[in-house]
């Protein structure tokens, strides 16, 4: 509990009412002290109510019961004491970065001259980096650059509070690391009182100084508050190895599965796939059949010194070069590196869908040339068909594979995949009705339901939140231990490339991209995320991919210097 707390919260709850009269409630008796300069992460599953629960702190929300203070005086709507930061960047598009960030600054600071108002718009663009882009609008902006600037535009309200409402998650893996180091040196800088509203677990251990659990919906409240007190600086690789670090992620992680424990069905609650082969739409020739009879499942797919260039204005562009791996049959390999290193170009050539430029992809002794259901592909949108179910999108593959099978045969095989990632009760909603979420598990059920003889996933969980998609990689595990599909999957979450994987292939950066390393992950099966982080190689092999990434940070040229 804070001493002296520059923010209390006391029994806030927030009900929402619906068009058809029903009460949601969502925020069931929040209670939390703050001291100043503390950085508190808000930790939660999608739906827990973090959102609300900083808008309310923003004073963009009015809390149906409860106090929320401020420095003791009652939060009665927004003020320039709160710096709010959201998921999406809210620039103005015609604006330049420095006049995007004035906005802010001439509206709250009205008393001061022009002069040191521009001294303070400098200021707070130079301190997140971008002071080389003053003059730039966020059309020439990255997604991580514009995000910045929305952290500037706050800082510069100079308010006694920074609000971070999920600001990174909808970045990829390297800027989002690259904008956790920008906010601690931030923190560092500017000793500010910071509030973060994440779904991260690892992100609040590097930033926070405490972590607060929120307990699912619906009324949530503050289920455990974690003091994280492993010394600062904390660099992501070095506290990788600290047991401290690993004692208390392992708390966390183990705490948060407590939350949903129960939730799943066990095995023996499904019914059982009929006994129905699925036809096979794109066989070898007869000869290549002849041959693999009684022939081991080694070499069962191969990559042969694959390649891809891309024509440009300026000449050729060599994407993906002398990629070589073997794959035996049922083997799950994790592919990962830094975003365009060509990982999806990869996966798109195996999958049939993009053409390849030199060598070649072998599949069950086939040279792959066209796509087919033989290779079913999760994308990182899941791409259905909104105006259909879950049931119905999930049988247009099933239908074409299962011809010959009868109709309720074909619909008890849609029926047991959809079970199996958890849309027991949701097989009739629409597409367009679901999370995504909910469609990233259609997605996943109709790849299964097509019995294909490769599965390829392509950041399949990229565009959730990290709590769902935990959830969503053990349904992955859960299904693919009853099927043992060989399986590629393009990731850059490192410990996701390890649970799933029996080895991780790391890419080096682009262009002209190839294998750096391999890694065989001698993890026991089937596996268990929080057995696994008590496992004792588990942190190594981590270690392994995050020095092999931090090798990669700027280029393969910074991995030779």
């Amino acid at each position: 509990m804070a001493q002296n707390p520059i923010l209390t919260l006391s029994n806030v709850t927030k009900n929402y009412t619906s068009k058809s009269g029903g009460v949601s409630e969502v925020l069931g008796g929040i209670d939390l002290a703050v001291e100043e300069g503390e950085f508190i992460a808000i930790l939660g599953f999608s739906g827990a109510g973090k959102s609300t629960l900083i808008s309310a702190i923003a004073g963009l929300v009015d809390p149906d019961g409860g106090e929320i203070r401020l420095k003791g005086q009652p939060v009665k709507g927004p003020d320039k004491d709160r710096g709010l930061v959201f998921q999406s960047y809210s620039l103005f598009p015609w604006l330049t970065v420095e006049q995007n960030v004035s906005l802010a600054v001439d509206a709250v600071h009205k008393d001061r001259s022009k002069e040191q108002r521009d001294t303070l718009v400098r200021q707070k663009v130079e301190l997140v980096g971008l002071g080389h882009a003053l003059d730039r609008k966020p059309a020439q902006l990255s997604g991580g650059m514009r995000q910045r600037v929305a952290v500037a535009r706050a800082l510069a309200m100079e308010p006694e509070i920074l609000l971070l409402d999920e600001p990174l998650s909808a970045l990829d893996a390297l800027t989002r690391a690259k904008l956790q180091d920008e906010i601690e040196r931030i923190r560092a800088h500017e000793g500010r009182t910071i509030i973060l509203v994440t779904n991260d677990v690892d992100e609040a251990l590097l930033l926070a100084d405490r972590i607060a659990v929120l307990t699912p919906a619906p009324a949530a409240k503050i289920g455990r508050l974690f003091d994280v007190g492993i010394a600062r600086p904390r660099d992501r690789e070095a506290v990788n190895e600290d047991r401290a670090y690993q004692a208390l992620r392992a708390e966390i992680v183990g705490y948060l599965g407590s939350l949903v424990a129960g939730q799943q069905r066990s095995a023996a609650e499904y019914a059982a796939l009929p006994n129905v082969t699925p036809l096979d739409l794109a066989p070898p020739p007869q000869a290549y059949r002849d041959a693999a009879k009684g022939g081991p499942a080694r070499r069962y797919m191969e990559f042969y010194r694959l390649g891809k260039v891309y024509p440009t204005p300026k000449g050729p562009l060599t994407v993906v070069e002398d990629f070589n791996l073997l794959m035996d049959k049922g083997e799950f390999i994790s592919l990962i590196g830094h975003s365009g290193c060509g990982k999806s170009t990869v996966l798109t050539m195996a999958a049939g869908l993009n053409a390849i430029s030199k060598g070649s992809v072998v599949l069950d002794n086939r040279e792959i040339d066209v796509a087919g259901p033989d290779k079913a592909v999760v994308f990182q949108a899941p791409s259905l068909m909104p105006w259909l179910t879950a049931r119905q999108n999930v049988a247009l593959g099933v239908e074409r594979v299962y011809p010959h099978a009868a109709k309720a045969e074909r619909r008890e095989i849609v029926d047991y995949y959809l079970d199996r990632v958890g849309l027991a009760d949701a097989k009739d909603k629409l597409a367009a009705e679901m999370s995504n979420g909910m469609r990233q598990r259609v997605g996943i059920a109709r790849a299964f339901a097509l019995s294909p003889r490769l599965l390829l996933l392509d950041e399949p969980f990229g565009m959730l939140d990290s709590l769902t998609r935990w959830d969503l990689q053990d349904v992955l595990v859960e299904v693919w231990n009853r099927t043992k599909v060989t399986a590629v999957m393009v990731t850059h979450d490192v410990d996701e490339a390890i649970l799933l994987a029996d080895r991780v292939v790391m890419m080096t950066n682009g262009p002209n991209a190839t294998i750096g390393k391999i890694l065989k992950v001698d993890l026991p099966r089937p596996r268990d995320r929080k057995q696994l982080l008590q496992h004792p190689q588990f942190y190594a092999y981590r270690h392994e991919v995050l020095h092999f990434l931090a090798e990669y940070d700027h280029g393969p040229t910074a991995a030779a210097a």
